[in-house]
C-alpha cells in the first residue's frame, strides 16, 4: 500500500475545508472584518479562554483589533446567531451559559439532521464515504485514549460530521448542521473530558462504520444516537452542580 492510499490521508486532505471553525460552511474563503474578528472571538469561546458567562468588552476588543466598536458589534451579532455569545439589553455582551436543556433541544435536532445525513448518503453512495469514515474512525481510536486528547477528539468528531454532510451534495443540510455542531462543540468536550468516555464513543464510532459498510442503515443510525445520547447525558452531568465533599 503507497502512503497515500493510507486511510488516514482521505481525512486530512479534506479537513482543511473546515480550517475556520465559525464559517465551515463559507463557500467564499475571503472573510469580511466583523468575520474575521468573530472568528478570532469564537475560537477563544470554544477553546473556553473565554467561559461561559464571561463579560465581554466592547472596548477592550475594539483597541485589541485597532478598529471600531461598529465592526465589533457586528462581529458579536455574528456569534450571537451561532449561539457562542448573548448580547443583554442595557447590559452589553456576555459568552452565552451552558445549559442541561439547550444541549437536549440541541441532541435532539441534530441526531434527526445526521439520519438524515446518513440516508442520504448511503442512497447517494459517494465513493469517498467509505474512506472518510475508516479515516476519520482511526484517527479518533488514536485519540481516544491520549490522557488529554479531549479536546482534539471532540474537534475530530466536528470535523468528520461536517465532512460527512459535505459529501450528501445538500448544502443547506450542511450548514444546519455545521451550525448545530459549532453549538454543541463546548457541550461535547465536557462530555468527552473523560478516556473512558472517548473510548466508549470511539468504539461506537467503528461500529457505525461496519453497519454502514453492511448495508445496515438503521443500526448505524441506532448507533450515532446513541453515541450523541450517552456523550450528552456526561455532559450533562458536568453541568450539574455537586454537592461540597462529592466526587467528580
Amino acid at each position: 500500500m503507497r502512503p497515500s492510499d493510507t486511510p488516514i490521508d482521505t481525512f486530512t486532505a479534506l479537513e482543511g475545508a473546515v480550517a475556520f471553525r465559525l464559517f465551515a460552511d463559507k463557500t467564499d474563503p475571503t472573510l469580511t472584518v466583523p468575520e474575521q474578528i468573530a472568528a478570532r472571538i469564537g475560537e477563544r469561546i470554544l477553546d473556553d479562554r473565554m467561559p461561559s458567562g464571561s463579560r465581554i468588552g466592547e472596548q477592550e476588543l475594539a483597541d485589541e483589533f485597532s478598529v471600531s466598536r461598529g465592526p465589533i458589534r457586528e462581529a458579536l451579532r455574528i456569534l450571537e446567531r451561532e449561539g457562542l455569545v448573548t448580547i443583554l439589553a442595557r447590559r452589553g455582551a456576555i459568552v452565552s451559559e451552558l445549559s442541561a436543556a439547550e444541549l437536549r433541544e440541541l441532541q435532539e435536532i441534530r441526531a434527526g439532521l445526521f439520519e438524515i445525513v446518513v440516508r442520504k448518503l448511503v442512497a447517494r453512495s459517494h465513493p469517498d464515504l467509505m474512506g472518510l469514515l475508516r479515516a476519520g474512525t482511526r484517527r479518533l481510536m488514536e485519540q481516544a485514549g491520549m490522557p488529554n486528547g479531549g479536546d482534539a477528539y471532540a474537534e475530530t468528531t466536528y470535523r468528520l460530521l461536517i465532512l460527512c454532510a459535505g459529501l450528501t451534495g445538500n448544502q443547506r443540510l450542511q450548514r444546519m448542521l455545521t451550525a448545530l455542531s459549532l453549538q454543541t462543540l463546548r457541550y461535547s468536550k465536557l462530555g468527552l473530558a473523560s478516556a473512558e468516555r472517548r473510548q466508549r464513543s470511539a468504539q461506537l464510532w467503528v461500529q457505525a462504520t461496519e453497519a454502514l459498510e453492511q448495508g445496515d442503515v438503521e443500526r448505524m443510525v441506532s448507533l450515532t444516537r446513541q453515541r450523541i445520547e450517552e456523550s450528552g447525558e456526561e455532559a450533562i452531568r458536568q453541568l450539574q452542580p455537586r454537592t461540597p465533599g462529592t466526587a467528580a
